[in-house]
C-alpha cells in the first residue's frame, strides 16, 4: 500500500497538473507494450503505435534502450519522470540531462535489483549516454504521443473540471477520493490500496502534485524516493475513439439520438452535460440514459444533486468498434 501524509498545509498546496506530463506519458505508454490490460481503451493507439515505430527506425532503440529502463514493475528510475516535465518535454529532457550521475548511479542499481539491466545503460551516469536516451525519448515522443497530444490535452481538461466539481462539492474528501477506486482518503492520509509495495510518503508542507495521465492504466504512481518533489500519477476516466463519419453502425443499432447519447458518456457526465453534448433535451437524455443502463452500457451514480453516468466495458467498447483505424482528429 502507498499512503501519503497530509498536514493542513498539504492539503492546501494540492494541486492538479494543468497539461499532460510528457514524461510519465511516455512511461506508462512503454508499459502498455507490456502488457495486455487495458488494450480496449488504447485500440486506436495500438493500431498505429507499432507501425509508426517502425517507419520512424526506433523499434530497435525502444526494445534495446527503452523497455529495459521502464519496466512494468515495482521500480524504474525517479529520474526519468523529473517534475521539470509539467512545463513540457524540452523541459523534461533537459532536466533528466542534468541529472546528478551519482543519483543516476544509484537509481539504476535499485533498478538492477529487480530487473536485470543490460550493460550498455550502465554508462547512463555519463552526460553523453544520456544525451543519447533523450534523443531516443524524444523521437519516440513524436512518433507515438505527439499524434494523439490535442485528445490527452483534452482529457486532462475533462478531468480537471470533473475535479473541481468533486472539490467544490466534498472539498478535500471529494478531490481526493475521486481519484479512483483504489484510492481512498482517511484524514489525514491518502492510501492506494493496490500498490505494489510498503511505501509512506510524508509530504511534510510540500503538498502534492496529482497527474492525471492518458497512458496510466488502473494503479496510480509515484516516485520511490520520498525526498522527491511529491507526485501522483493516475489513470484518466478513459473515452474510447471517436466515431468517423461514414461509420453508422452504432446509429443503425441504437437510433441517432441514442448513439449521440452513449458518446456524450464517454468522458462522464451529467444528465444535463449529455444532454447539451447530444443536442437533446434533458428529458430526452433522462430517457435514453435509462435505456442504456439498462442494456448495460453505461453506469450511472449520483454526486450531490446530479446522477453521474460513465461507460461500462461494454459501452466502451460499442464504441471503439465503431471507429475506422485512423487515430482521433487525423481523418484519413
Amino acid at each position: 500500500m502507498l499512503r501519503f501524509h497530509f498536514s493542513a498545509e498539504d492539503v492546501a498546496r494540492t494541486r492538479v497538473a494543468a497539461a499532460p506530463h510528457a514524461l510519465w506519458e511516455i512511461a506508462a505508454s512503454l508499459h502498455r507494450f507490456q502488457t495486455p490490460a487495458g488494450r480496449w481503451a488504447y485500440a486506436h493507439w495500438y493500431r498505429t503505435a507499432r507501425e509508426r515505430l517502425r517507419q520512424a527506425g526506433l523499434e530497435s532503440a525502444v526494445r534495446q534502450f527503452l523497455l529495459p529502463l521502464y519496466p512494468r514493475a515495482s521500480y524504474w528510475p525517479d529520474f526519468l519522470t523529473p517534475l521539470e516535465g509539467v512545463a513540457g518535454l524540452e523541459a523534461g529532457l533537459k532536466a533528466i540531462l542534468a541529472t546528478p550521475p551519482a543519483q543516476v548511479t544509484a537509481e539504476l542499481a535499485a533498478l538492477a535489483r529487480i530487473r536485470r539491466v543490460p550493460a550498455h545503460l550502465a554508462r547512463l551516469p555519463e552526460r553523453e549516454s544520456r544525451t543519447e536516451l533523450v534523443s531516443v525519448l524524444r523521437a519516440y515522443h513524436r512518433a507515438v504521443i505527439e499524434p494523439h497530444e490535442e485528445w490527452m490535452h483534452e482529457g486532462v481538461h475533462t478531468e480537471r473540471v470533473r475535479l473541481a466539481r468533486h472539490s467544490l462539492d466534498g472539498g478535500t474528501e471529494g478531490l481526493l477520493g475521486g481519484l479512483g477506486p483504489t484510492v481512498r482518503w482517511r484524514h489525514p492520509r491518502l492510501e492506494i490500496g493496490t500498490y505494489p509495495t510498503e511505501h509512506d510518503i510524508r509530504l511534510q508542507g510540500r503538498g502534492l502534485l496529482l497527474i492525471p495521465s492518458y497512458f496510466c492504466w488502473k494503479g496510480p504512481v509515484s516516485l520511490a524516493d520520498p525526498a522527491l518533489p511529491p507526485v501522483l500519477a493516475y489513470s484518466l476516466h478513459h473515452e474510447p475513439p471517436r466515431p468517423t463519419a461514414g461509420s453508422p453502425s452504432l446509429e443503425i443499432l441504437l437510433g441517432r439520438a441514442r448513439a449521440r447519447v452513449l458518446r456524450a458518456t464517454a468522458a462522464g457526465a451529467t444528465t444535463t452535460e449529455a444532454a447539451h453534448r447530444a443536442g437533446v433535451t434533458p428529458a430526452t437524455a433522462t430517457h435514453h440514459t435509462t435505456a442504456l443502463r439498462d442494456a448495460g452500457l453505461i453506469t450511472s451514480h449520483r454526486h450531490g444533486n446530479s446522477v453521474i453516468h460513465t461507460l461500462t466495458l461494454l459501452g466502451a467498447t460499442m464504441l471503439s468498434r465503431n471507429v475506422r483505424e485512423a487515430p482521433p482528429g487525423t481523418g484519413s
